[in-house]
C-alpha cells in the first residue's frame, strides 16, 4: 500500500480520480481512501499511527505526566447536583478509578435507599466503545428506556428495562438517534430511526410493549430535513419536530391518546425557524417571524395552532438574541444574549416583575441548567468563566435568595482563580466588523511577544464557544500558555447576525476573521507568530485548514481535530451522513455559485506546494460527522505538497467517532498528547 521512498513518513499510494462538476474537472489522487473495508487504507491509517507514535515516542513520558495531573485534578468520586422528577431524586455518580457513570435515584427524599438505574462500568465492560442516552423513564416511574452505541457512529439500539424486576425486556429498536419518549399510558413509546446509509434522523415510529411490529407514523421526504420526537415538559403532548438548518415544522398528540393522529402545529414556510413550549391553554412560540433576525416570542391557543394567530409576548430587538425559554407555573425563563454575553432574564406571568439576574465579571458564562418541574420557584443555573469554575446554582424566583449547590473542585491544592487573568479584547475585521476575543492567562504574564498563545474557534452553525473554565486548560496556562477564544463570525456571540455573515456565501469571513484575531493578538503582543498555535476541531477543523492555506506564516503550528475540509467532494455526495442537511449551511455545490466558491476556500482543494506549520491532525474510523477519509486525504496530499520539514502528524482513533474516546479519563490520554505536541514545540517538557 505504501509508495517506497527514503522518507521515513507515510507516503500514500495514489490513484487518479476524475471528479467533474459544472465543467470543472478537479484530479484526486486520494479519492481511493474512501474504502472503509479496504485493507490498504487500513494499513495507511495505522502506518500513520505508528509514525505519529515514533515521532512523539520522546514526549511519551511526558504525556503520562500531563495525563496524570490532568486527571488528579478532577474529582474521581464526584457525583452530581440530584434533581427531582415524578417523585424521584435522579442522581448521576462516578467512583474512584472508573470511567463510566452510575445512574440512581431517591424516591420522594434524599435520605431515602438509593437505587440502582445503571452502572455504566459494568455495562461497558468488553467493548472499545461505550455510550449510553436517552434515559427516558415511564410516567409510572416502572420502566425505563435508553440507547446504546457500542461504535461511536451515534447509531443507537433502544432498550427497555423493567426498574421493579431488574429484567431488560426482549423489546429492542435498532439504528435509532437513542432517545424516545413515553406516552402516558406506560406501554407505548415514540422513537425516531435513523436511515442506514446516511444516518439522517428521517422516520418516527410508535412501539407497543410487546410487539414485534412497530407502526410508522411519520417519515420526512425532504432529504434536507431531519425529525426527532419528544414530551413537552407539561407532560400533555407528545412532539414531532422537523428541523433544517432554516426552517422547523411540528406536529403534537395529546399524550393521552398515543392510538390518535398528531395535528399539524402550523407547516413549514422556509426561512421560518420556530419553536414550541406548552404553558395551560397556550403554546409560546420562539420565532424569526417577520424578520424578526434575533428572536421573538409569541403565543397561540391550543385550540388554534396556525401562524395567523400567534401574538407577540416579547418583540424582537436588533441588540439582543433571544435563546431559549424555560416555563414554570408562575414564571417565564428567558435566556438571552446581548454584546456576547449571557442574561438570564425573569418575568413573572401577571407582569408584576420583570427583570434580569446580576453579573458582572468581564467575560463569562451562564446559562439554565436541569428544571423540569413545571409546578415550582426554583431555577438552576450554571455559572463560570475563564478564572471561576463552574457553579450549579438554585435561585428562588419568590425570595430572589439563592444557594451555590455545587461549585467544581479543582484538586491538587494549587489552583487559585486570583491567580488568573481573562479579559476581552477587538479585533478590526477587513469590512470594519469588530470580533471579540476571550483571553485568559496566569497573573505575571508580560506581553512582550514572547508567550506561546492558543488560539481556539469553532465558528459554524451558529453555535457559540462561550468563554468556559476547564480544569486541562490549566496545563497550559501553568506552563506559559495564553489561551484565546476567537469569536469569530459564524457563531452566534453577537446575535443572529453574526451566524448569517459566517456561512453561504459570506463562510470567508470566519476565516478572515481568525487570521485578523491572530495579527491583534500580535499587534498588541500577547504573542508572535513564532509562538501561535491555532486548533479548532470538526468545522473548526475546516476553519484552520483554510486559515493555514491562506496565512501560514502567522501560525508555528496547528491542532486539526476530526476537520471536515474535504468540502466539495463530501457535499456533492448525498449518500454521507449530513450532507442533504448541510445545504443551507455551505451552499449546494450543484448550483455552480456555491461550486466556486465552496472550491475557493476548501482546505484540501487549496493545498500548496508552500510552507505550512507544524500540524497534529486528529481522525475517528468510525466518525458519523465527519468522515475519516477527510483528514486522512488532507494529510496525504500535504505531505506531497508541503516544501517545509515541520511536523506533520496524523493521529486515527480506530475505535471511536467524531467524539473520540469514550471513558470519563481515557480521553484526557487525546488530551494529553495534543498538549504535549504544543509544549514541545515550544521545548516545554516538562
Amino acid at each position: 500500500m505504501l509508495k517506497k521512498s527514503n522518507s521515513i513518513y507515510p507516503i500514500a499510494k495514489k490513484k487518479p480520480q476524475r471528479l467533474e462538476m459544472h465543467g470543472d474537472v478537479r484530479i484526486d489522487n486520494y479519492f481511493w481512501m474512501n474504502e472503509r473495508e479496504n485493507k490498504e487504507v487500513i494499513d495507511y491509517l495505522k502506518a500513520e499511527n505508528n509514525y505519529c507514535d515514533e515521532k512523539m515516542s520522546h514526549t511519551k513520558e511526558f504525556q503520562e505526566s500531563l495525563f496524570i495531573e490532568m486527571k488528579a485534578r478532577i474529582k474521581e468520586d464526584d457525583s452530581s447536583v440530584p434533581y427531582k422528577y415524578n417523585g424521584y431524586w435522579y442522581i448521576t455518580k462516578f467512583e474512584k478509578g472508573k470511567d463510566y457513570p452510575i445512574y440512581t435515584r431517591k424516591k420522594d427524599s434524599l435520605d431515602n435507599p438509593e437505587e440502582l438505574l445503571f452502572d455504566c462500568n459494568e455495562m461497558a465492560e468488553g467493548h472499545n466503545y461505550f455510550k449510553i442516552v436517552g434515559i427516558s423513564i415511564s410516567p409510572d416511574n416502572k420502566l425505563v428506556s435508553y440507547g446504546i452505541d457500542l461504535t461511536g457512529r451515534r447509531q443507537y439500539t433502544i432498550y427497555i428495562k423493567n426498574l421493579v424486576t431488574r429484567e431488560i425486556l426482549k423489546d429492542s429498536m435498532e439504528s435509532t438517534t437513542g432517545s424516545s419518549s413515553w406516552a402516558n399510558d406506560n406501554k407505548t413509546i415514540f422513537y425516531t430511526k435513523k436511515d442506514q446509509v446516511t444516518l439522517r434522523a428521517h422516520q418516527i415510529y410508535k412501539h407497543k410493549l410487546g410487539d414485534n411490529q412497530d407502526d410508522l407514523l411519520f417519515e420526512e421526504g425532504d432529504t434536507t430535513f431531519g425529525v426527532t420526537v419528544y414530551k413537552t415538559k407539561s407532560r400533555r403532548y407528545i412532539i414531532i419536530a422537523c428541523y433544517s438548518t432554516l426552517t422547523n415544522e411540528y406536529h403534537i398528540l395529546d399524550a393521552d391518546k398515543p392510538e390518535g393522529k398528531f395535528q399539524l402545529f402550523q407547516e413549514r414556510i422556509r426561512g421560518v425557524e420556530y419553536s414550541i413550549s406548552h404553558y395551560k391553554d397556550h403554546f409560546f412560540v420562539l420565532t424569526n417571524k417577520d424578520n424578526s433576525t434575533n428572536f421573538k416570542l409569541m403565543k397561540t391557543s391550543i385550540h388554534d395552532t396556525s401562524i395567523e394567530k400567534w401574538e407577540d409576548v416579547v418583540s424582537h430587538r436588533n441588540d439582543v438574541l433571544i435563546e431559549n425559554i424555560d416555563i414554570f407555573k408562575d414564571y417565564l425563563v428567558i435566556s438571552e444574549r446581548s454584546n456576547g454575553l449571557n442574561q438570564i432574564r425573569i418575568k413573572r406571568w401577571d407582569n408584576h416583575e420583570d427583570y434580569y439576574l446580576p453579573f458582572d465579571n468581564e467575560t463569562y458564562t451562564c446559562y439554565t441548567t436541569t428544571n423540569i418541574e413545571f409546578d415550582t420557584d426554583v431555577l438552576r443555573y450554571g455559572y463560570n468563566s475563564l478564572t471561576t469554575p463552574a457553579s450549579i446554582i438554585e435561585y428562588n424566583l419568590k425570595t430572589k435568595s439563592k444557594i451555590v449547590l455545587k461549585e467544581q473542585e479543582v484538586l491538587g491544592g494549587k489552583f487559585k482563580k486570583e491567580n488568573y487573568i481573562s479579559e476581552r479584547i477587538w479585533a478590526k475585521a477587513e469590512d470594519g466588523a469588530k470580533i471579540p476575543i476571550s483571553i485568559v492567562y496566569k497573573k505575571g504574564i508580560k506581553k512582550n511577544g514572547k508567550n506561546p498563545l492558543l488560539q481556539y474557534a469553532y465558528g459554524s452553525y451558529g453555535s457559540t464557544v462561550d468563554p468556559y473554565f476547564s480544569t486541562i486548560r490549566l496545563s497550559l496556562l501553568d506552563r506559559g500558555f495564553i489561551y484565546a477564544i476567537a469569536h469569530v463570525r459564524g457563531g452566534e456571540y453577537l446575535g443572529r447576525p453574526w451566524y448569517e455573515d459566517g456561512k453561504l456565501l459570506n463562510k470567508k469571513n470566519s476565516f478572515s476573521d481568525f487570521i485578523n484575531c491572530s495579527i491583534e493578538l500580535i499587534k498588541q503582543r500577547f504573542t508572535s507568530s513564532k509562538h501561535l498555535y491555532a486548533m479548532g476541531g470538526s468545522a473548526g477543523g475546516l476553519l484552520i485548514g483554510a486559515v493555514i492555506n491562506e496565512a501560514p506564516e502567522l501560525y508555528n503550528g496547528v491542532i486539526a481535530a476530526v476537520p471536515f475540509v474535504d468540502v466539495i467532494t463530501t457535499m456533492l455526495d448525498d449518500s454521507i451522513p449530513l450532507t442533504t442537511g448541510e445545504y443551507d449551511e455551505w451552499g449546494n455545490p450543484n448550483d455552480k455559485l456555491y461550486y466556486d466558491y465552496m472550491k475557493s476556500y476548501s482546505p484540501y482543494d487549496n493545498v500548496e506546494a508552500k510552507k505550512y506549520p507544524h500540524m497534529l491532525v486528529t481522525s475517528g474510523l468510525h466518525d458519523s460527522q465527519v468522515q475519516y477519509w477527510e483528514p486522512t486525504k488532507w494529510v496525504a496530499k500535504l505531505r506531497e505538497l508541503k516544501t517545509d520539514s515541520n511536523q506533520l502528524y496524523l493521529r486515527t482513533n480506530m475505535d471511536a467517532g467524531h467524539g473520540g474516546a469514550s471513558g470519563r479519563f481515557e480521553s484526557l490520554r487525546e488530551d494529553a498528547e495534543e498538549f504535549a505536541f504544543l509544549l514541545d514545540l515550544e521545548g516545554i517538557r516538562g
